[in-house]
């Protein structure tokens, strides 16, 4: 019967929900495993039975937080639209999810990313992974004919940075008034019109035109 294994995952999921309530009370950094045990009504013996150590909860808790992200990245690397289309909905649609999340509980998102800067090989996976998928993305931009002499790492970076307000966390919260969808559709549009390797003495125009 496979009761057991879905008590023991209600109770997991019993233990998260305590440990949001005390991130939001007691911040990231400063709760214990001992005070984990406490606010779910457990002796520590039992939470240790499903997480080991603090990091093994971070990075149950990180799975949490990454899985809905990571499914608009798989599916749009999959997804049959222009390239235009699928490198703005790449970070629009993860800006509204986590606009929405910081919307519900400002308190909470904050601590969130204090427990991912306390646990941050926990997360660097996922930030790798995204870093993947985005890439994909940016190769299929080059094959229609953007970034014309440029090396897709060299792209990756770039993009990297100019994204920050639209996909880092940390800034999305100082810069929520500015991090809005009409805004990272303009910087996606001059990233590819305007980003490729400079020949001297001239001006190159875009070969694709952007859909509107």
């Amino acid at each position: 019967m496979p009761r057991p294994e879905i008590d023991m995952e209600a109770k997991r999921s019993e233990i998260m929900e305590a440990a949001d309530q005390l991130i939001r009370n007691k911040g990231a950094i400063s709760f214990t495993m001992s005070d984990l045990a406490s606010a779910a009504g457990m002796s520590p013996s039992n939470v240790y039975r499903f997480f080991e150590n603090k990091d093994a909860l971070a990075e149950a808790m990180a799975g949490d937080w990454f899985a809905e992200l990571l499914a608009i990245m798989e599916n749009l690397v999959e997804a049959d639209v222009p390239v235009e289309e699928k490198l703005y909905r790449f970070f629009a649609e993860r800006l509204i999810l986590k606009r929405a999340r910081y919307d519900e509980d400002p308190d909470l998102f904050a601590s969130y990313m204090e427990l991912g800067d306390e646990h941050f090989e926990v997360i660097k996976g996922y930030v790798d992974l995204a870093d993947h998928y985005m890439a994909s993305i940016l190769a299929e931009a080059m094959e229609a004919g953007y970034f014309e002499g440029l090396e897709l790492d060299t792209i990756v970076s770039l993009v990297n940075t100019m994204m920050q307000p639209f996909c880092n966390p940390r800034l999305m919260m100082q810069m929520m008034h500015l991090a809005t969808e009409e805004r990272l559709k303009m910087v996606v549009d001059t990233i590819l019109i305007g980003l490729h390797a400079p020949a001297a003495g001239t001006i190159s125009k875009p070969r694709v035109h952007l859909a509107t």
